[in-house]
């Protein structure tokens, strides 16, 4: 275990911290059934027709891809830099098993299976809990830099309750230890670290800017490009909330904090570049009218209520013609509700994203398939693409319900950093099933028929059954099994021993859902990480009766692999 000596100020690292760590190369002990993994993701074709755009607009999304192309880079290096090396060597290989390894890489963006619960699939050696976020340096030069092992956590999540920099959000943590085990702090701002990558983003922001005819969006790009290298998203982040119905939007930041399994806090970069579904984005007018009034009707305390949450919900359907970072590799989002800092959420709220090209292919080619196999035949019609897209609207602006901040013995705190590891599926958990409780209050208002309350219960289930098929160590997975035990213990959903089929009971899904929404509001609203991980042991394993059901369905992929036009280069 690492002797934790005082803090060091933070420091401009060596030239080498944004390159992958110097650790000896994975060994090639790869998983024998990777045909049988890689066939999980189906591949499906991005197209991007540009025939209608105008020759400045080609030319600005040409920049913004080749942006989010260097993002990508820096990606790798935070989940694992061992995994980037080891996927840049075998790009002129020719053996065809190379070439499957080298998508599989590509998919988990490292050498982690997403679906096996973060298991190696190239190796022997487990995930990093904090991957390429914390570096450990061992004894004198030439330095040994690995990431930190089970008997170093306690003492590096005890340095970040006294050293701020160590739970920056944007940092880092290079630990130094002495041949005689006392260690020293370094952490290292990501504008510093990454800098190679991120002075050429921001170029290409600000070019795009150039190239846009719309002062509003080239204003975004041009606070985006500076945020980049001040490691400040809080102008850049109001600015993107003050977009009306743009034609072309950007994610472009590092968000969220799935790859941390250390502290929790450290953020992954992530991009999309979009162009605006006219059709569909005007169909999310009625939902986005309610947002305050759905607000008011969760069952929370007076005291945790916020007092301008959801002040400015923007709503867009897009498509996304490329994607890069946490939002291409792994799990394939179909929506998104950013940015993630409460500061902005009590200011002016936050956006909701939906791409519609990902919800379908999603729809088609897995939840529709599975529930034909897993759902008892007379329940699968319920299960609908209309029904989908509309929990996941849901589910999005239930991201910006709930309490903004933690009550803990120190005060008011971020959810974020009063929860730690447990934030990300506790988070994910609750706006699945606010997103469904909500749908209560709707049917009641006279906002959503009836007839449609059990369509969006049976699309919510079927969307479930993918989940937890994508893997229970990922925080959507996690917090689905979790949701999926709950409502079979009150009898909300049953399995026919018999068929081994799934049941929707209808008429208790209301209180089921109502008892476990405030469950999960009164866990962040309370701050109680302890409680937190009580509740995830009692109903997070997965269910032999479930297991055995979806086994029954391995043939259908468990997402889709996306394939652009675009294909900016990796190093």
């Amino acid at each position: 275990m690492l002797a934790a000596a005082a803090p060091q100020a933070p420091s401009a690292p060596p030239n080498k911290t944004a390159a992958p760590r110097t650790s000896a190369p994975p060994k090639r002990i790869v998983a024998p059934d990777l045909a049988a993994r890689v066939a999980k993701f189906k591949p499906v074709k991005m197209s991007f027709d540009s025939t209608a755009l105008t020759a400045h607009e080609q030319k600005m999304v040409e920049k913004l891809v080749d942006a989010a192309g260097l993002l990508d880079c820096i990606y790798w290096r935070q989940s694992d830099p061992d995994g980037l090396k080891l996927y840049l060597s075998l790009e002129k290989s020719t053996n065809p098993q190379d070439q499957l390894l080298r998508r599989y890489l590509k998919i988990n963006g490292g050498r982690f299976d997403l679906i096996d619960d973060n298991k190696p699939f190239v190796g022997t050696e487990p995930a990093p809990p904090g991957r390429g976020f914390f570096n450990l340096h061992i004894g004198r030069e030439p330095w040994v830099i690995l990431g930190p092992r089970p008997s170093d956590e306690p003492v590096i999540r005890s340095l970040a309750a006294t050293d701020k920099s160590v739970s920056n959000p944007y940092t880092i943590v290079t630990i130094t230890t002495s041949d005689f085990g006392a260690a020293m702090i370094q952490s290292v701002p990501y504008r510093v670290a990454f800098r190679e990558f991120l002075v050429p983003m921001a170029k290409d922001l600000r070019e795009a800017a150039a190239l846009s005819d719309d002062p509003a969006f080239a204003n975004f790009l041009r606070l985006r490009a500076h945020a980049l290298l001040t490691d400040d998203y809080f102008p850049s982040d109001l600015a993107w909330l003050d977009l009306k119905n743009p034609k072309f939007d950007i994610v472009f930041a590092p968000y969220e904090t799935y790859l941390d399994g250390l502290l929790g806090v450290k953020t992954s970069y992530g991009a999309a570049v979009m162009i605006r579904n006219e059709e569909e984005s005007r169909k999310l007018a009625v939902f986005q009218a309610h947002v305050p009034d759905l607000q008011d009707w969760l069952p929370l305390a007076p005291q945790d209520r916020p007092s301008k949450r959801g002040k400015q919900s923007p709503m867009e359907v897009m498509d996304a013609i490329y994607r890069s970072g946490d939002l291409l590799h792994g799990y394939q989002a179909v929506a998104d509700n950013l940015p993630n800092d409460p500061r902005v959420h009590e200011q002016k709220g936050s956006k909701k994203i939906f791409w519609k090209n990902f919800m379908d292919a999603r729809v088609n080619d897995v939840i529709l398939p599975l529930a034909q196999r897993v759902l008892r035949p007379d329940q699968v019609p319920l299960v609908t693409g209309e029904g989908v897209l509309d929990w996941v609207i849901l589910h999005e602006i239930s991201h910006g319900l709930g309490p903004a901040y933690a009550r803990t013995p120190q005060g008011k705190t971020d959810i974020r950093e009063a929860m730690g590891p447990q934030y990300a599926a506790l988070e994910e958990a609750k706006a699945d099933v606010v997103g469904v409780l909500c749908v209560q209050w709707l049917v009641a208002h006279g906002v959503v028929h009836k007839e449609k309350q059990n369509m969006i219960y049976a699309s919510y289930m079927g969307e479930t059954f993918r989940t937890v098929r994508f893997g229970i160590g990922e925080a959507h997975g996690s917090g689905r099994i979790m949701e999926f035990n709950y409502l079979a213990e009150q009898g909300a959903v049953r399995q026919d021993v018999a068929t081994g089929l799934y049941e929707i009971e209808f008429g208790k899904m209301p209180a089921a859902i109502a008892s476990l929404a405030k469950e999960l509001l009164e866990q962040e609203a309370a701050g109680d990480r302890a409680r937190v991980e009580r509740w995830f042991k009692t109903y997070g394993a997965m269910p032999a009766g479930l297991a055995a059901a979806l086994a029954k369905s391995s043939d259908i992929p468990v997402d889709v692999d996306p394939d652009f036009d675009f294909h900016p280069p990796l190093r």
